[in-house]
């Protein structure tokens, strides 16, 4: 059987996050690709992705796999998706076969995320739904300070969703980047064999407070180490949440030590 990995867009406004829902709750991002499948292959299939995006969290290069019973050409699969997709805000960039032993999940080694804020006076206009955003001016050098003390592996109760389901709270956080972009607005980039819930919105919440002042560089350290829920600052909104990309090593490579790996996908 045939096994096809997709690399996935989409705008989360709409939907109820990756994953598929009881139908009295709404459209999801995995449900609305299961039935575009369904449409132009007429076989019942399951849409693994890589990560569980929240409602209202968007990707630019979620993947996923599903296995169909024919032998279908890679062009096919994704414009024959995109054409029962075209009503929603979901676009199959890409689909290639690969071996059966490929999981869009348990294969990831690492995703990476950038969350967006524009620090400006005026209110967001045309990126209400796209950015954070903040009325005062960031310093973004006092940012990457604090978030130089997340980096590494370290016990994030505090910046973990009271819901969350991973079985430890233990993550190796391998990147956190802070930047001013060309047209002003602020990025934070992280990256991490896979994440915590809410834990890329509760850190870059914590860090805004850093950015205005409230906070200083060290008192991100102190939250760490507090290991408490209550000791996180604002958790940020999805819609500034971008799923960009996600890792899969050579089949040829060891794994990379990182003994949380069977939480790999409980992400944001």
């Amino acid at each position: 059987m045939p096994r096809y990995k997709l690399t996935i867009e989409y705008d989360g406004e709409a939907y109820l996050g990756w994953q598929m829902q009881a139908a009295s709750y709404g459209q999801s991002v995995q449900g609305q690709i299961v039935s575009a499948i369904r449409e132009f292959s007429g076989e019942d299939v399951t849409v693994a992705g890589a990560g569980r995006t929240d409602a209202g969290v968007h990707a630019t290069g979620q993947v996923a796999h599903v296995d169909l019973v024919r032998d279908w050409p890679v062009r096919v699969v994704r414009d024959a998706t995109n054409r029962f997709l075209k009503h929603d805000s979901i676009a199959i960039l890409s689909a290639e076969k690969v071996p059966e032993t490929f999981d869009a999940r348990f294969s990831a080694i690492r995703r990476h995320y950038l969350y967006r804020i524009v620090d400006r006076r005026p209110q967001l206009a045309l990126e209400r739904k796209r950015a954070w955003w903040s009325p005062r001016r960031l310093d973004i050098e006092a940012m990457q300070a604090g978030a130089n003390h997340l980096i590494g592996r370290h016990d994030f109760t505090t910046f973990r969703a009271t819901e969350c389901q991973a079985k430890s709270p233990v993550k190796n956080l391998d990147v956190f980047d802070i930047t001013r972009e060309a047209d002003g607005s602020v990025a934070c980039r992280l990256s991490a064999r896979s994440f915590l819930h809410n834990q890329v919105r509760s850190m870059v919440g914590t860090l805004r407070h850093v950015g205005e002042g409230q906070w200083t560089p060290d008192d991100v350290a102190k939250a760490l180490e507090a290991r408490d829920r209550k000791a996180c600052g604002t958790v940020g909104p999805a819609h500034a949440l971008y799923l960009t990309q996600v890792d899969y090593r050579d089949e040829a490579a060891p794994l990379p030590d990182d003994p949380a790996a069977q939480d790999n996908g409980l992400t944001e």
